[in-house]
């Protein structure tokens, strides 16, 4: 009876999340030791949406066959190296959820406050047009949009790869989206005609090359180069996006950039010898790190 008993209660623990997490542990142990457990809990909440302590407080949830393999396959990627947004195929920005894969860069929680910031400098003008410049995974334009009270936002990206995802994510999030959004194939401003522009935001790539083996494995390996890195020390898009949005932006409009902390400085001497800008800042992010840097277009009255 003893047998049996055992026999039943691993029948009922079968199918379940917490069983599913004990088979991902298995696959994930050998590159993650001890930390197995903690990373397939994680890895099954992202797939699904939920808060981290989901599988533990929900561990006799029913898991189907689909959910099974689907976990098994990111917790197989996972053991290989792979972030865990791209082992799960999606990760969190701000209230959306939105599809991440090695063709666009994880959108990072430091980014949410670029859209704080923008969402709060044009709180006083709503309307007119915005432009992300770098979309890629549509991030930056689809919070935007999804929270401000623009007439458009336009996410460009010279990356092709990088605009299917973004394509799918709005797709993903067209029932909360309140603005018009469009992504555009083409270099900074090249695939935008109109003008003016209320604001241009951007998180370029801000990484020198000579920089490249300094970063961790899993971003050096994994996120594309052309969204991480630049040349003229890191500083060259973000010198020409300086250039080109000093014309296109209405008199008064906002430029807002996420930048390289060791450069904030830099880029904001950069912003203020430009001719165009007026009100140029430095912002701090969360951890008080030199994160953004804000300016208006001059003209104002």
């Amino acid at each position: 009876m003893a047998d049996e008993g055992g026999i039943a209660s691993a029948a009922a623990r079968a199918g379940t999340v917490g069983a599913l997490v004990s088979e991902m542990s298995a696959l994930l142990e050998p590159s993650f030791g001890d930390a197995a457990p903690h990373e397939a809990r994680e890895l099954l909440a992202a797939l699904h949406d939920m808060p981290r302590h989901w599988p533990t407080v929900e561990q006799s949830h029913p898991m189907g066959a689909d959910d099974r393999a689907r976990a098994l396959r990111a917790a197989e990627r996972r053991a290989r190296g792979a972030p865990l947004q791209y082992a799960a195929g999606q990760a969190a920005f701000r209230h959306l959820t939105l599809d991440v894969d090695e063709r666009v860069l994880i959108p990072r929680p430091e980014t949410e406050r670029l859209v704080e910031l923008v969402l709060d400098g044009l709180r006083a003008t709503p309307g007119g047009i915005l432009v992300d410049v770098g979309t890629g995974s549509g991030a930056i334009a689809l919070a935007l949009a999804s929270e401000g009270r623009a007439d458009k936002v336009i996410g460009t990206d010279v990356s092709v790869d990088a605009l299917a995802v973004a394509r799918a994510n709005v797709v993903r999030c067209a029932r909360v989206l309140r603005s018009a959004v469009e992504m555009r194939a083409g270099s900074l401003l090249g695939g935008v005609h109109e003008r003016p522009l209320r604001a241009v935001i951007s998180n370029p790539p801000y990484i020198s090359w000579d920089e490249r083996e300094a970063l961790p494995s899993s971003v050096r390996d994994w996120e594309p180069s052309v969204a991480l890195f630049s040349g003229a020390d890191g500083m060259a898009v973000t010198a020409r996006l300086v250039r080109e949005a000093g014309t296109a932006l209405e008199a008064g409009g906002l430029l807002a950039l996420e930048v390289d902390v060791r450069r904030a400085s830099v880029v904001a001497e950069l912003v203020a010898t430009d001719g165009s800008y007026e009100q140029v800042r430095v912002v701090l992010d969360l951890t008080g790190r030199e994160r953004f840097v804000v300016a208006r277009r001059r003209g104002a009255e």
